[in-house]
């Protein structure tokens, strides 16, 4: 779907905290919550929005070693990449995977609680899966940046609303009653 200025303001929005309230979100890109909601829900029927998380600490839940992982396949036909791509998703330590150029035909990046973990994860899970030639580990010393959120000011520039009514909904403040009520007013942006 095209992605006016307003659906890449609310975008921005969820993606800096996904839990504010539908009411807060409407204050927050200058629309009343009813239309709001509904641009919220349309870049959820269309996949922009994909789904709703809560981005937890690596290390307060026992899994301080990151470990980028680089794996070699002896042969790049259709059903290799199948069956290694197969595996790798029923591995909870996988936290992203990408098919590569270069010399590596796959790029993991993997979290496990230590060394131990680290060791038992490749020889029983990776070296066991069919086509595996050679597995290259890499570990982080020191995470320098990470960010969840997309750089949506990177995005094409900013596309006229698709429709006018949000715009005009935007110049008078909103009438609901009582804080937080109305239909559209309850719950969270991105939750019924």
């Amino acid at each position: 779907m095209p992605l006016d200025s307003i659906d890449l303001a609310i975008l921005a929005e969820l993606q800096r905290d996904g839990s504010q309230t539908n009411v807060a979100l409407a204050g927050r890109v200058h629309l009343s919550p009813s239309p709001c909601l509904a641009r919220v829900r349309a870049l959820e029927r269309a996949g922009t929005i994909r789904r709703y998380v809560a981005l937890v600490d690596p290390e307060a839940v026992g899994l301080g070693v990151s470990v980028f992982i680089s794996i070699s396949l002896r042969e790049q036909n259709t059903a290799t990449l199948g069956e290694f791509e197969r595996r790798i998703a029923d591995y909870a330590e996988v936290m992203e995977a990408y098919l590569m150029t270069g010399d590596a035909d796959y790029l993991l990046r993997v979290v496990v609680s230590d060394i131990r973990a680290l060791e038992r994860f490749i020889l029983e899970r990776l070296s066991p899966i069919p086509g595996v030639e050679k597995i290259r580990s890499s570990f982080t010393l020191k995470q320098v940046r990470y960010e969840t959120a997309l750089p949506l000011r990177a995005a094409p520039g900013p596309q006229p609303p698709r429709d006018a009514a949000p715009a005009r909904a935007a110049a008078r403040p909103a009438r609901t009653g009582k804080p937080g009520g109305g239909a559209a007013g309850r719950g969270r942006a991105g939750r019924p």
